[in-house]
């Protein structure tokens, strides 16, 4: 048996993540993946991005101090390799890849900038396949501070994928207009026009929090009629009572909602009835990506 360290960093809209997995080598047996740890840290970056168009300074410098926290964490941990991915806010800021190169200078930690359908496919790439039955019909949703996105599946592979830039911090901002809410419409009711049924599969840290606010066991999937229920139920809260009756932390209190309605309106156009909370998300796609595409850990950067 062989045991390995990876390590994944997300820099998105909402938060930057970093997760560390053992890796376990057997003989005749699967690889695993196995978290070891996964810490948050609420840098907001979408607010900067989507409203003024560039990354402030005062941000930059989080992102910076972030990161050689991050450095230094793997390096006690005995990470073997990372790699770190910077999504919508980061990409669409004027000043995003200044940001990053002044990322790499001081902290010497390089951070790949990637659209889209990149990170729609790094997504696809986590566990998927132990929920997707091969008779089924599942649209994968994993919705982000700037962006959401979809892949859908059918007869166990994967049929098409789209990004949308309807995300919590955008629609937080009031910065998501109707005829992008239509446009995910006409998407969402063309590539499920033909399905009998549709089961949701979705991720991201707010479906993660709904899921165990719901009190349901690991792999009991959501009901449409409870989401909606308690969409209305957040919505009628004030954002402080959410936090000081319900335990939701600052930076949570407030997307959890926008993200119950991205869920909610995507549930009612695909016809879905129920979602799967499978708690995989962009970092666990980032590790997997890492490992299996040179057969082993040989992508990725060596800790610095």
């Amino acid at each position: 048996m062989k045991i390995r360290k990876l390590a994944a960093i997300d820099i998105g809209s909402n938060a930057i993540r970093l997760l560390v997995q053992n890796v376990i080598e057997s003989p005749d047996r699967p690889v695993q993946f196995n978290k070891s740890a996964l810490i948050r840290v609420p840098v907001r970056l979408g607010a900067d991005s989507f409203r003024g168009g560039r990354i402030s300074e005062e941000n930059a410098a989080r992102i910076r101090d972030t990161l050689k926290a991050f450095s230094l964490l793997m390096k006690v941990s005995g990470v073997e390799r990372y790699r770190a991915c910077a999504t919508s806010a980061l990409r669409e800021a004027a000043n995003g890849e200044e940001v990053l190169r002044a990322v790499e200078k001081e902290t010497g930690m390089a951070v790949e900038l990637i659209d889209g359908q990149k990170e729609a496919a790094i997504i696809a790439s986590t566990d998927l396949n132990k929920l997707i039955q091969q008779e089924g019909n599942y649209l994968y949703i994993d919705v982000g501070g700037g962006s959401t996105e979809y892949t859908v599946f059918s007869e166990g592979r994967a049929i098409s994928s789209r990004s949308f830039r309807i995300g919590t911090v955008r629609l937080l901002g009031e910065l998501v207009t109707e005829a992008d809410w239509r446009e995910l419409e006409a998407w969402l009711r063309e590539q499920t026009r033909g399905f009998h049924k549709v089961d949701i599969i979705g991720s991201g840290g707010n479906i993660n929090k709904l899921h165990k606010m719901s009190g349901r066991k690991q792999g009991e999937p959501l009901s449409y009629i409870w989401l909606n229920a308690h969409f209305h139920f957040l919505s009628s809260m004030s954002y402080e009572d959410r936090i000081s009756e319900l335990g939701l932390n600052p930076d949570r209190a407030d997307v959890i909602i926008p993200a119950t309605r991205i869920f909610l309106q995507s549930a009612k156009w695909s016809r879905s009835k129920r979602i799967h909370v499978p708690q995989i998300g962009l970092a666990d796609g980032i590790i997997k990506d890492m490992y299996f595409r040179e057969d082993g850990p040989g992508t990725g950067f060596p800790v610095p």
